[in-house]
């Protein structure tokens, strides 16, 4: 009887070693069943977060744009010959659409196969201003023409607005106002001289153009900081938005970051300049691509060349 169990023991042995044996491991991992090596943080090595892979010059193009209405659309696809005869826009149908500066800038910071555009003055260090033609985005090159691809900040107003609209309206266009222009990376128009403001109380609001927005916040800003009278409430949108508020009497000031439309100052709106900015096309930190010609950018955004392989 004991030699019979010893006989059966030693069968089923056997069969587990063959099965055993006979396990290959999950897709070929040489690791299979070992403890993840950990990282200094002591967070396992197969978790660790890990920077976007550079560009690859054969990656397809994640192509991006801004939504219908943006100022910094118009602006952007009529510097860069994107309309048509009809003056239709010809941005590719399959480009991504974000509706803010912000978000086009995380987008692009997010994708190292990633295009944009953006306002000179929100380029920060999360993405890369390509050169256009050989020239690189900056004020000092929009000043001296090698960089021409810039556009005006404007601001919309009716007649008849209230005194203190008034009122930071003249602070914008005063000397006082420039300077925070200019030292907030655009471009300053002539002013008018040294602000001399009665400090009217009341609210103003003032909506629009999300390109025009950080501009104008250090504009409220400042103007706060001398007439505390005031209350100004910043809205965000885009560009016709502004300027539809503007004429419905919803805000008192509208923001545009491009030229009034004819139907615009139909309607009685009167634009003034405030600042003149620039637009950066922006990629990833970690593209290969420095440099490219307006031709170029148009025919990415166009979907006429859809591989960075196919940038000389």
């Amino acid at each position: 009887m004991k030699k019979a169990i010893s006989i059966i023991l030693a069968a089923a042995m056997l069969v587990a070693v063959l099965a055993a044996c006979g396990k290959t491991t999950p897709s070929g991992d040489a690791n299979y069943g070992t403890t993840p090596t950990p990282t200094a943080n002591n967070t396992p090595a197969e978790n660790a977060p890990t920077a976007p892979a550079a560009t690859t010059n054969n990656a397809g193009i994640t192509v991006i744009s801004r939504e219908d209405g943006s100022g910094t659309r118009g602006a952007f696809v009529e510097l860069f010959g994107m309309l048509d005869e009809n003056k239709v826009d010809q941005t590719a149908d399959f480009a991504e659409i974000t509706n803010s500066t912000s978000v086009m800038m995380t987008s692009v910071a997010g994708d190292p196969n990633a295009i944009g555009y953006i306002s000179l003055g929100s380029l920060n260090t999360t993405v890369k201003a390509a050169q256009i033609d050989g020239a690189a985005a900056s004020v000092a090159n929009i000043e001296n023409g090698s960089y021409g691809i810039s556009r005006p900040f404007n601001i919309a107003i009716n007649a008849g607005i209230s005194e203190v609209a008034q009122d930071f309206v003249e602070f914008i266009l005063s000397k006082d106002g420039q300077d925070v222009v200019e030292n907030s990376g655009y471009i300053r128009r002539a002013d008018t001289g040294a602000y001399g403001g009665t400090n009217p109380s009341g609210k103003v609001v003032v909506a629009g153009s999300s390109s025009v927005s950080p501009v104008m916040e250090k504009l409220i800003e400042a103007y706060l900081a001398i007439n505390s009278g005031a209350d100004i409430e910043l809205q965000t949108s885009d560009s016709s938005t502004g300027m539809k508020s503007a004429i419905d009497g919803v805000c008192d000031i509208g923001m545009a970051s491009r030229d009034l439309k004819d139907s615009e100052i139909e309607s009685g709106l009167r634009g003034i300049t405030i600042a003149t900015d620039g637009i950066a096309v922006i990629v990833n930190n970690g593209s290969a691509v420095d440099g490219l010609t307006k031709e170029q950018v148009r025919q990415i955004f166009t979907g006429e060349i859809k591989n960075w392989s196919e940038i000389g």
